[in-house]
């Protein structure tokens, strides 16, 4: 498939980037945007059968790539698999903490499994990816970190685990960036609105039944793609950011700042210790 970029042509050529999550939805149009520029793009999730399909993709638009199984939330699989691209490139440029999940719950439903998965896989499995990669290679040779989070801003009614997990995230983000601009690191973050992406489909019906209400809602009327996630994350990355760190850019349309929320008063959908755990890779 051909992809036309923004950017220019070999923007991160002989760049090695992880993107982890990246067999589907965010994950694989990131990965194309920067493959398409020139970047070796390191793909890495639990399933690994989706980012060898990924990889298949960006080798037949002539790209470079390399999949892996990578557990964000276990620390040895994060390790074996910063270690076996460390191995296979000698360095790593650039890490896109792209893998997460979460499910729609009121918050006195949450059951202590679905809160920890939660946890686990947005906040602690961001956290070990990011504490591994500037061990392994950007300690010593720098480079570029950015996180998907999500738009919280108010708080997230009906995904408090979530809203909970990323802000811990932003809070590193913005901690990691001070600490590590010394090493030539820069750490920032992208939070999406309402996206059309594979992982909008995997709500429960009741949600899918509000979305044109949702879309309402939404200063510029409608959802944002894949694309334009894939882009902003690729100017965090690019040299045209190098003086932005600590930062967490909103692309939303406007949803943040005047939008409703998922209708959460209507328990019926959600009975108590749903943990419907939906990842996004």
């Amino acid at each position: 498939m051909t992809y036309r970029s923004v950017f220019r042509p070999d923007l991160f050529a002989d760049r090695v980037v992880i993107v982890t999550g990246g067999g589907t939805g965010i994950g694989r149009a990131i990965a194309h945007e920067l493959a398409s520029l020139g970047a070796v793009v390191a793909l890495g999730a639990r399933k690994v059968e989706r980012c060898e399909s990924v990889k298949a993709e960006i080798e037949a638009a002539g790209g470079r790539a390399f999949a892996g199984t990578c557990n964000i939330r276990d620390r040895d699989s994060a390790q074996a698999f910063v270690a076996s691209v460390m191995e296979a490139y000698g360095r790593i440029d650039g890490l896109v903490n792209n893998g997460g999940g979460q499910f729609i719950s009121p918050a006195q439903y949450i059951s202590p499994k679905g809160w920890q998965a939660v946890i686990d896989t947005n906040l602690t499995g961001t956290w070990n990816m990011t504490q591994i990669v500037q061990q392994a290679s950007m300690e010593a040779q720098g480079g570029a970190i950015v996180s998907i989070t999500m738009e919280n801003a108010r708080g997230y009614p009906g995904m408090a685990h979530s809203g909970a997990a990323r802000a811990g995230v932003e809070n590193l983000t913005r901690s990691l960036a001070v600490e590590w601009a010394r090493f030539g690191i820069r750490v920032n973050a992208v939070a999406p609105g309402l996206i059309n992406s594979s992982g909008l489909q995997n709500y429960p019906e009741a949600i899918q039944e509000q979305l044109p209400e949702f879309r309402k809602a939404i200063p510029a009327k409608r959802f944002g793609t894949e694309g334009e996630i894939a882009a902003a994350v690729t100017f965090l990355l690019s040299p045209a950011a190098s003086y932005i760190t600590g930062q967490t850019l909103w692309v939303d349309g406007g949803h943040s700042l005047w939008s409703m929320n998922y209708p959460i008063e209507d328990h019926a959908h959600f009975p108590p210790g749903y943990d419907g755990f939906a990842e996004d890779h």
